[in-house]
């Protein structure tokens, strides 16, 4: 007969205690880019720049995940001692993320239509009044990283163990999301100096089609990250070779017959752990081994008495 561990009723399965600093962070970060969206679309529109129309499209794709990400964390905080969520809420701000990420794939669409359209009916751009834009629109997504990296910086020290480091994926996102718009500024500012100079009008809506590449790959790495969390796809974590590792090292011989490792937060994780073993044994004796591990905060191990030789068909899904 199975012998679980016990849990304590009042145990808190709030294991994710936020990044007050980044959230009221990405709020500025939100405000500025918000903003700039704005100037950059309508100046696009205005003075027929398709490099600066999708550097706009694509600071509203930014806008859209920094508004995400603060509904996230903001949702999560709520929503934190909610006895509906079994494990917490941090898994909100990676829905939030993951959400985010989908509505990248249509912008990065249009923002292709448009760039291929233009690139086929080229029309005249008013480069002085649109480089100018895109510019301001530079400096802005650059204070916009700056704000974001103070706590994305915060956290990667808050959450370092055994070397590894462990990063707000809602954080993460804003930043990697500013970053990248970093980059198609610079790349509308080259497109409109290019046409400008060299008279390379095809360089506005190549440019445009460049930023639509970047912004699906882009996409897809925060779908592929968010999605690996949503599913525990965790098992190739290096927590789960840390358990083993425990297990084999135990003075008591015993096996792991099945074993399941998820993430619960930043750098958090719970794990069941079914033992095999040989010797008349509490649950206990392997979970205070196992917790050694500080980014295991919730264990549960399950010990089967029996010879650990007979122990068949190890489960490690």
């Amino acid at each position: 007969m199975p012998l679980p561990t016990t849990t304590n009723p009042c145990h808190s399965h709030v294991f994710n205690e936020g990044n007050p600093l980044a959230e009221r962070n990405t709020r500025w970060a939100l405000v500025l880019t918000t903003a700039m969206m704005i100037i950059e679309i309508a100046g696009g529109w205005i003075y027929n720049s398709m490099a600066l129309l999708a550097d706009g499209w694509h600071m509203s794709s930014h806008s859209l995940a920094l508004g995400l990400s603060v509904f996230a964390y903001a949702t999560a905080r709520r929503l934190a001692h909610d006895n509906r969520f079994a494990f917490g809420t941090w898994k909100i701000e990676v829905l939030g993320g993951y959400t985010s990420a989908l509505m990248l794939i249509g912008v990065a669409a249009l923002m292709l239509f448009q760039s291929v359209e233009r690139l086929l009916s080229p029309t005249p751009i008013h480069y002085d009044e649109a480089i100018m834009i895109a510019i301001v629109g530079l400096v802005v997504n650059l204070a916009c990283a700056w704000l974001l990296k103070d706590g994305h910086t915060h956290d990667h020290g808050d959450h370092a163990h055994h070397g590894h480091h462990h990063h707000d994926m809602n954080l993460r996102s804003a930043y990697l999301h500013v970053i990248a718009d970093a980059a198609t500024s610079v790349l509308a500012i080259f497109a409109l100096i290019g046409g400008k100079l060299w008279g390379a009008a095809w360089l506005d809506p190549v440019m445009g089609i460049v930023g639509a590449t970047l912004i699906t790959i882009w996409a897809f790495g925060l779908i592929r990250d968010t999605s690996r969390v949503l599913l525990d796809a965790e098992m190739d974590a290096p927590v789960v070779a840390e358990i083993r590792e425990v297990i084999d090292a135990s003075p008591i011989p015993a096996t792991i017959t099945d074993l399941h490792v998820w993430r619960v937060g930043k750098g958090e994780y719970a794990c069941i752990v079914a033992l095999s073993v040989a010797d008349d044994v509490k649950p206990d004796y392997f979970k205070r081994q196992i917790g050694i591990h500080e980014e295991l905060v919730h264990i549960t191990v399950e010990v089967n008495p029996g010879s650990i030789t007979n122990a068949k068909n190890i489960k490690t899904d």
